[in-house]
């Protein structure tokens, strides 16, 4: 049989990708010093958020980290991509937010990843910014939350939560408060589509404000090129944009457009555990790598 030319795209896309999975072949991810809290956000929605905040925790939590995810969309996309339950019966964030349930008594294992626990979101979420604006300190309560519940662990004898991620959504509601104040990190997915930057100025701004008000240690430490089609010039452009834009915060690393990484939720897992060996996987694996290299980045 003929070796295949590798001048042809088809090819030097396969050897390409050979040489990227060969940089990660053994390779293993450096424990922060600390819980790293991160909060995926973006106003606008299909962007991937979501995407990102299942696949670079299941990266992660398939490289022995241990990782917390916590599904604050009323939608629960992430606790269905993870394979959580959380139809309305179940104790879930919501709990914890508005009636004061530890955070302990709602966390759940995915089924797939032996090192990745989720805090499940239902239906409940979609009345509770209504539902917050009564209470008591109701921008820090999740932050709140997640204190009790590491010191919990750490009465338990558990190991410390490596990394913790906030799904968020696609709003600047109580909710997303709750997340930037509980966070102390930014990851900001971008899709590389003509309006990639419509409505970023304003969620920096209100970023701007939560430091100002709310919590001075956080940080956009972190932007994802996503969706990402390299046959087209508009992609390359939107990319570069980006990257003029903010050269410290996004990652080399970028998301391609793909099939894998669509059909992964229907089958209630991350495309890590889906299909480790589409290119999906492989952008998202170099991603996490990246994240836990770069460790947080300087104010």
């Amino acid at each position: 049989m003929d070796t295949m030319d590798d001048s042809t795209p088809l090819a030097s896309q396969l050897v390409n990708e050979n040489m990227r999975r060969e940089r990660l072949k053994g390779r293993g991810l450096p424990k922060p010093d600390n819980t790293r809290y991160f909060t995926i956000s973006n106003q606008k929605g299909g962007v991937g958020k979501t995407t990102t905040t299942v696949n670079v925790a299941a990266a992660l939590a398939q490289a022995g980290l241990n990782v917390l995810v916590v599904d604050i969309d009323p939608q629960g996309n992430a606790s269905t991509a993870l394979g959580i339950e959380h139809h309305s019966e179940i104790d879930s964030i919501y709990d914890v937010l508005i009636n004061d349930l530890p955070l302990q008594d709602v966390v759940a294992p995915c089924p797939d990843l032996e090192h990745l626990v989720v805090a499940p979101a239902t239906i409940d979420l979609a009345g509770a910014e209504i539902e917050l604006v009564s209470l008591v300190a109701r921008e820090q309560r999740l932050r709140r939350a997640l204190d009790q519940y590491s010191k919990y662990r750490d009465d338990q004898g558990m190991e410390r939560l490596d990394y913790v991620f906030i799904d968020c959504p696609p709003s600047l509601g109580l909710l997303t408060v709750n997340a930037f104040v509980a966070a102390r990190e930014v990851l900001i997915p971008i899709q590389c589509e003509y309006y990639a930057l419509e409505g970023l100025s304003q969620l920096l701004k209100n970023i701007e404000m939560i430091q100002k008000h709310l919590n001075a240690d956080l940080v956009v430490s972190t932007i994802l090129l996503t969706m990402y089609d390299g046959r087209t010039n508009l992609a390359a452009q939107v990319a570069q944009e980006v990257r003029d834009h903010f050269p410290h915060e996004v990652l080399e690393a970028v998301i391609p457009r793909s099939v894998r990484i669509s059909e992964a939720p229907s089958y209630q897992q991350s495309v890590i555990t889906y299909d480790r060996s589409s290119t999906g996987a492989l952008s998202y694996m170099e991603a996490s790598t990246e994240i836990a290299d770069r460790g947080v980045a300087e104010k």
